[in-house]
């Protein structure tokens, strides 16, 4: 190959499907040049960016208009390589009429990796039946300050939930053939004040203890084809420009074998934003020579500024070759480099339309459905598994009230239901006009359907953000009126300030946004029971809710069965087990917070400000009682090398089938470094009938006591541990001293990651 053949596999166009399903054309933002197709296809094309996410199209119009755009680029170049397709697919596929599942913070919720796995493996489906190869998801960071827009896309604040379900997700969306992205590494969701795309400011310590494990247990054990580096700097070094993170790290300790991609401009970034770049072409060298193997979203600084790098000496091509065969491997994955490779997908099969022939099969619009009963009904699953019952007095499940207020800004709006990330969001808000390809019901629908003998009446009260108060005199009468009111509140998701949650979209404090807890207020007068439900991304301090309000539903944008969910949780149709991914804090202040802190961290008496939250991580409610017998345990003492073992029955002693969750932590109460109080090691979904119990045989390895040490290396040490059996964060049941012996061992990327259960 040439090298400008060479270096065109190496870059991205932003494309748009045709919505006649003619070719794609590309898409112009404010960091682009206009792309001349015509002079780069001849030396080839890596990827296209985003061609069913990037204007509303028919997905049978998509998929034709990418087939025949990818036998345009195959001909055109002299290997007949096509080009890679890639896709968002953070909630789902993110195309007009696909499937609008719970945003990511929801799969934390679920605590169910199992479930997020065959949630990945149908998304992956439907983007391989349009010819997608590529999904950058999932989301592995954690979160360190809740007031960061993107908390929505993350899976919560505890990196061992994170790596689970993340790890789920990858697996899932692999085993359909799609190449799954690991997003952002490393520390995006650490920067200062929850500001986006602001600097890092972590020790190596938190990073490689709290940051780094859910990419590494990803990586180890999901086995993704690719890994997008993040756009923030870490002490001064920007992700895109660390040979330490992205080959060091990533592929000679961890064995990573895939592709780096860029996080869309990332490259460009390193000249525009952090400073660490004089010229385009300098950008190009510093990425390439760091690891990065791809730039996305389109060309800007590996077209002609890498080959300028090429002549003028400041680069070698040995670097560009070692990317070219990542890329060129993974094509050949894909099958793109098969002799018998078709441009045609799957739905497509058989189909006479590639070449515009006129009749009926010429036009395949309508043929691909890519919100289907199944779809729906797994959506509906995760949505049930991840709404969390926070607290209730009794009043759920309502039984069958004569008259429902369902009032709130939240009470209406389909929107309300759905993430920065999904489509009707994403895109379709740039679309008003069009409608958004797939029943959206709101809560006040479903909660009709559910009570179909009740009046329902409704007022929005407010909106999301405003500071309009005149309508709060409405909601009040509704609530009195009635014999409960339903108050939903939360967010509304949309992208850089375009709402309260999303990509940009900060906030200052955990407040409720706008007028919102005015409202919630005057309804906690009217002495009317008050049912709270959080539509929302991130979590909130919900004042004097958490005393007062006769139950509170924390929702985090479940999708677009949510509403269903919720109702059916509020008739008792769907026994709630879904547990907090992520603590809700007492006070709007204070932040960051979260409960992976150490002693210093915690309330004392030595300052003013309070971190402890309302309910912690970990937390949630059900309708039914189950009872944790008192452990049996066979081992609680080994070297550093070994085991503990010990025995617990779960017994569902209540009157309906349920699901309680095993939460194990790890307090170390004197290390070498300081550590958490308590830290995530390990979970367990358990789903029993009534009267039905379970014994569990625990193991968990010493392994999982490790952390990194003074010296920077992850290490175990001896000492006294404690293992608390838990419900949650702030339920402790039972508590098990533990003692390791023998030498400090160190220990790598090979140590054991996870306790195990097994039903005895």
């Amino acid at each position: 190959m040439t090298t400008r053949e060479k270096i065109a596999q190496l870059v991205g166009v932003w494309v748009g499907a045709a919505g006649d399903g003619g070719e794609v054309a590309p898409h112009q933002h404010e960091l682009e040049e206009p792309v001349d197709l015509e002079a780069l296809l001849p030396h080839g094309l890596g990827q296209l960016t985003r061609p069913f996410g990037t204007a509303p199209v028919d997905p049978a119009l998509g998929a034709l208009s990418l087939a025949r755009s990818q036998r345009r680029i195959a001909a055109a170049n002299r290997f007949g390589i096509p080009a890679l397709a890639h896709e968002e697919c953070l909630a789902g596929f993110a195309a007009w009429g696909a499937t609008a599942y719970p945003v990511p913070l929801s799969w934390g919720a679920t605590f169910d990796p199992e479930l997020v796995g065959r949630m990945a493996a149908a998304i992956g489906r439907d983007l391989r039946s349009v010819g997608i190869h590529q999904g950058l998801a999932p989301v592995l960071d954690v979160v360190r300050d809740a007031r960061w827009g993107r908390v929505e896309e993350t899976i919560g604040e505890d990196p061992y939930l994170v790596g689970t379900i993340a790890t789920a997700y990858v697996r899932g969306l692999e085993s359909a053939g799609i190449v799954a992205t690991l997003k952002h590494f490393a520390g995006y969701s650490a920067s200062r004040a929850g500001r986006n795309l602001a600097p890092v400011a972590m020790g190596p310590r938190e990073r490689a203890d709290v940051v780094l494990p859910p990419f590494e247990m990803a990586v180890r054990e999901g086995r993704p084809r690719s890994v997008m580096h993040a756009y923030t700097d870490t002490d001064g070094v920007p992700s895109a420009a660390d040979p330490d993170l992205l080959t060091g790290l990533l592929r000679e300790r961890w064995g990573f074998t895939g592709t780096v991609v860029a996080d869309y401009f990332g490259i460009a970034f390193l000249k525009l934003l952090h400073g660490v770049a004089a010229d385009w072409t300098e950008a190009a060298v510093t990425a390439l020579a760091s690891g990065v193997d791809v730039e996305l979203p389109t060309v800007k600084t590996f077209g002609q500024p890498l080959l300028d790098g090429l002549l003028d000496g400041r680069i070698d091509e040995a670097l560009v070759d070692r990317a070219l065969r990542r890329v060129l491997v993974q094509k050949a994955q894909l099958g793109l480099l098969d002799p018998d490779w078709s441009p045609l997908p799957g739905a497509l099969a058989g189909l006479a339309v590639l070449d515009g022939e006129e009749g009926e099969q010429a036009d395949p619009r309508g043929r691909i459905d890519l919100d289907g009963p199944a779809n729906r009904a797994l959506a509906e699953r995760i949505a049930e598994a991840a709404v969390v019952l926070v607290r209730n007095d009794g009043t759920l499940p309502l039984g069958r009230p004569r008259r429902i207020a369902v009032v709130g800004p939240n009470a209406d709006t389909a929107q309300a239901l759905l993430g920065c990330y999904s489509f009707p969001v994403h895109v379709g808000s740039r679309h008003p006009d069009l409608p958004p390809g797939i029943e959206l019901p709101t809560l006040l629908q479903r909660v009709r359907e559910e009570f179909p003998e009740a009046d329902v009446v409704t007022a929005p009260g407010t909106g999301v953000d405003t500071t309009d108060t005149s309508g709060l005199a409405g909601a009040v009468a509704a609530a009195r009126w009635a014999d409960v009111a339903v108050l939903a509140l939360g967010d509304r998701a949309g992208l850089f300030g375009r709402g309260t949650s999303g990509e940009g979209c900060d906030a200052e404090s955990l407040e409720l946004p706008g007028v919102q807890g005015q409202l919630l207020d005057a309804l906690l007068d009217t002495g009317t029971p008050v049912v709270l439900v959080l539509l929302a991304g991130r979590p909130y301090a919900l004042g004097r809710a958490v005393g007062e309000a006769a139950a509170i539903v924390q929702a985090f944008f479940p999708g677009e069965e949510g509403a269903r969910a919720v109702a059916g949780l509020l008739s008792g149709r769907v026994n709630p087990s879904g547990r907090l991914p992520i603590s809700i804090p007492a006070r709007p202040g204070g932040q960051p917070a979260g409960y992976l802190a150490p002693r210093l961290a915690q309330a004392g008496t030595v300052s003013s400000s309070d971190p402890t939250p309302a309910y912690g991580f970990g937390h949630g409610l059900g309708y039914t009682e189950f009872t944790w017998s008192e452990p049996e345990v066979t081992r609680d003492r080994t070297d550093t090398g070994g085991e503990f073992e010990l025995l617990l029955t779960v017994a569902n002693t209540g009157q309906r089938a349920g699901h309680e969750v095993v939460q194990l932590y790890l307090h170390d109460p004197v290390a070498s470094v300081v550590q958490p109080v308590q830290r995530l090691i390990g979970y367990h979904r358990v789903g029993l009938e009534p009267g039905e119990r379970v014994r569990l045989r625990i193991t968990v390895p010493a392994d999982l006591a490790s952390f990194t040490g003074r010296a920077g290396r992850r290490i175990v040490e001896p000492g006294g541990l404690e293992l608390r059996l838990a419900a949650s964060s702030t339920d402790v049941r039972h508590t098990v001293p533990l003692r390791l012996s023998g030498p400090v061992r160190e220990v790598d990327h090979t140590r054991r990651l996870h306790p195990a259960f097994l039903a005895v």
